[in-house]
């Protein structure tokens, strides 16, 4: 069986991450027992420039997208496109839109673990800032969090209070804006194939089944 790693550039704020996340594990489980798949999370900031308590996020979104109705009509086609993959998105129920840095440093830390808690660490901050309202950017969110994903809180809690990782975080967001990320989600297959934007399980499943093959012809000819 072939086994194909993807890495993923996100954020924790972006809705579009959300849905492709939603997505991917549906193609993921289409292709189930022919190919195997490996999930790496990579950090992205939207709003890097966010103060570490964030900003209201309603006015602040509403100005970025080019006033209110804007928004809710983004919102609206969000709505829809999520219910179909099973997410509930509450985007007035989001108050604080917050800065992700701790957010993507505890991903980061999740996936020193492993692939696993990592995968529940993404989908626990994805659900609580699109569909419980919580704010990603709050330790005591992040805490909660990283306890009920099996990370140990004590230990999370005194690598948050430092500086632990920051940089790298950031190293990691430069690197992606210097391959020439620019939206996300961003998908990188095997470090040689991109697929950018919440492309639909369909599409997914039939690129990782095109790179199983296009894997499995290239070792035949080795061999």
């Amino acid at each position: 069986m072939e086994r194909i790693t993807i890495d993923i550039v996100s954020d924790v704020v972006c809705p579009w991450c959300y849905l492709g996340k939603a997505r991917l594990d549906l193609a993921i489980a289409e292709v189930q027992g022919e190919i195997g798949v490996d999930v790496n999370w990579r950090p992205y900031q939207l709003n890097p420039d966010y103060p570490p308590e964030g900003v209201d996020q309603q006015k602040a979104l509403a100005e970025k997208l080019g006033g209110k109705d804007n928004m809710d009509r983004a919102h609206a086609q969000l709505r829809e496109l999520g219910s179909a993959v099973g997410i509930a998105f509450d985007f007035g129920a989001i108050k604080v839109g917050p800065n992700t840095l701790d957010a993507h440093r505890l991903i980061h830390w999740a996936g020193v673990e492993d692939r696993q808690i990592q995968d529940r660490v993404v989908t626990a901050l994805f659900k609580a800032n699109f569909e419980e309202g919580r704010n990603v950017g709050d330790p005591t969110v992040l805490l909660d969090i990283a306890e009920a994903a099996g990370l140990d809180r004590a230990l999370v809690d005194a690598l948050l209070t430092g500086d632990a990782d920051k940089a790298e975080v950031r190293g990691e967001i430069e690197a992606a804006r210097q391959m020439g990320v620019n939206g996300v989600p961003f998908l990188i297959f095997d470090q040689q194939y991109a697929v950018s934007g919440a492309q639909t399980p369909d599409v997914l499943a039939g690129a990782l089944r095109d790179i199983a093959r296009m894997k499995a012809e290239a070792l035949a000819k080795l061999n």
